[in-house]
């Protein structure tokens, strides 16, 4: 696939990260990038937030602003602990573990939602799994520090995917949805983090996990477990992956090799293609609006970050 045109029209910022994950290019030859990446505005916003990892309540796990999501976002772009603020996050997700081996964030649940109506560190299945992914794309020790969170979480997992579960902090809490169904979005982010681990990405629950998602697709139309819809909304292009949408959705399966002939899966694949325009860019159809100074927080123009996600998309599936 021809990148040149995307570099081109894309900031510092993306271009390290379209060098470093399409180009392959080493990190060793792109020093001049990295540091005028490093000196953006922008990323030196996510930088200081992320540095005081547990200063933002989380209330809202769709929250764009979530220094979880703003952590994820750096280290996808090819950055680690050698950046002194995400070693701080690291250094603050790893101070706060439950006895599983879990991670916790700071949370505060109403009384009338079930919860202790104060702020507690506690865990719920559509976080824990994010924070275990951010150490291990940190590069921090997996048999020591993260696989026995791992394993307790893949303990939930139901015939029907990962449920609606939280810590015991959490009290009674959980979300809109009938207790036997499963949780997509907790499902989704299980499913991206088993497919990083060696010993679970062939594994039964990682499988049954893309099948479950995979599934709701196919019965878009009359299951919505806990409200979460694949309707017009979740079809909607839109940046940064950071919650249920195609893209996230699409992003995830493209790292799982058997989906690649499963016809689900090509219709999914299919409808984000035919949203190509002519000089190979895609236009956000949905915005964060929090994300606004970012070229996919806007629906006028294509964005070139949301390509590049198309194009990884599209390279693990070697189309």
């Amino acid at each position: 696939m021809e990148y040149k045109k995307l570099l081109s029209r894309s900031d510092d910022w993306l271009k390290y990260a379209i060098n470093l994950h399409l180009l392959h290019e080493p990190k060793e030859t792109l020093a001049e990038l990295r540091n005028a990446t490093l000196a953006d505005s922008r990323i030196q916003k996510f930088l200081a937030d992320v540095s005081v990892f547990h200063g933002t309540l989380v209330t809202n796990h769709k929250n764009p602003d979530l220094p979880i999501h703003k952590l994820l976002f750096l280290l996808d772009l090819g950055f680690g602990a050698e950046v002194p603020e995400i070693n701080d996050a690291i250094d603050e997700i790893l101070k706060h573990k439950d006895n599983h081996g879990i991670y916790q964030s700071m949370t505060n649940v109403p009384k009338h939602f079930g919860g202790a109506g104060v702020d507690v560190f506690s865990w719920c299945l559509c976080d824990a799994p994010l924070l275990l992914l951010a150490l291990l794309k940190a590069g921090v020790e997996y048999h020591e520090f993260i696989k026995q969170g791992v394993d307790h979480l893949v303990s939930l997992y139901c015939d029907n995917g990962f449920p609606c579960a939280v810590s015991p902090e959490l009290g009674k809490f959980r979300g809109p949805g009938r207790k036997d169904d499963c949780c997509p979005y907790a499902t989704l982010i299980m499913a991206n983090l088993l497919s990083y681990i060696p010993e679970y990405r062939d594994s039964q629950v990682a499988v049954s996990s893309v099948k479950v998602l995979l599934s709701l697709w196919e019965n878009s139309l009359g299951q919505h477990p806990y409200m979460f819809y694949m309707g017009t909304d979740f079809r909607k292009l839109k940046a940064p992956s950071c919650w249920y949408d195609i893209v996230s959705v699409a992003g995830v399966l493209s790292k799982y090799e058997f989906v690649r002939h499963d016809l689900r899966y090509l219709e999914m694949i299919a409808h984000i293609r035919n949203k190509q325009d002519n000089d190979g860019f895609f236009t956000p159809e949905s915005v964060y609006l929090k994300l606004k100074d970012w070229d996919f927080g806007q629906k006028k123009m294509p964005s070139p970050y949301l390509t590049y996600l198309c194009y990884r998309i599209f390279e693990r599936l070697e189309l």
